[in-house]
């Protein structure tokens, strides 16, 4: 019992950093266009919240799009929309619906459809994609990528334990 009780706290603490990172992440998808409406291109039909991140939903090391998005202090304009951070040969604007490079932000893209993600080369099983995206992609992965996954883990740890 008192393994379970020590481990509350840190399990409310990763609760409550949880929320707080996605918090953070939908303030900046509001950033870019279509930024809650990337593609996975992992797993077709779902979405990839985390944009700038090699986690699908956020949180950890940056993808080339994310280091870029920061180095132009979180900001969309023509620099970045022309931009092909993760080099597959579409910019970011192309890849997020603005190939003309003039959305702002509250706006609507010229596109919302067939979004792709512009930190991560793409079709990601080709060879120069596999090159590109190294081991950074999770596709297929079973890692836990949320706090409440862990916070399930830890439970479920302290159970056996007993």
């Amino acid at each position: 019992m008192k393994l379970f009780l020590g481990l509350a706290p840190a399990a409310l603490l990763l609760l409550l950093l949880g929320s707080a990172t996605v918090d953070a992440f939908k303030t900046l998808q509001a950033k870019i266009p279509n930024g809650a409406n990337v593609n996975n291109p992992c797993q077709a039909g779902t979405q990839w919240p985390g944009v700038g991140h090699w986690n699908k939903d956020g949180g950890g090391e940056r993808n080339p799009f994310g280091i870029a998005f920061k180095s132009n202090g979180f900001v969309w304009n023509s620099t970045i929309c022309q931009l092909d951070s993760d080099q597959d040969g579409r910019s970011n604007g192309e890849e997020l619906g603005d190939p003309q490079c003039v959305w702002t932000e509250g706006g609507t893209p010229e596109r919302t459809d067939g979004i792709t993600h512009p930190g991560i080369c793409e079709p990601v099983n080709s060879e120069n994609c596999m090159r590109l995206n190294g081991n950074n992609i999770p596709c297929g992965s079973t890692t836990i990528k949320s706090a409440f996954g862990l916070l399930c883990v830890m439970l479920l740890a302290n159970i056996l334990v007993r």
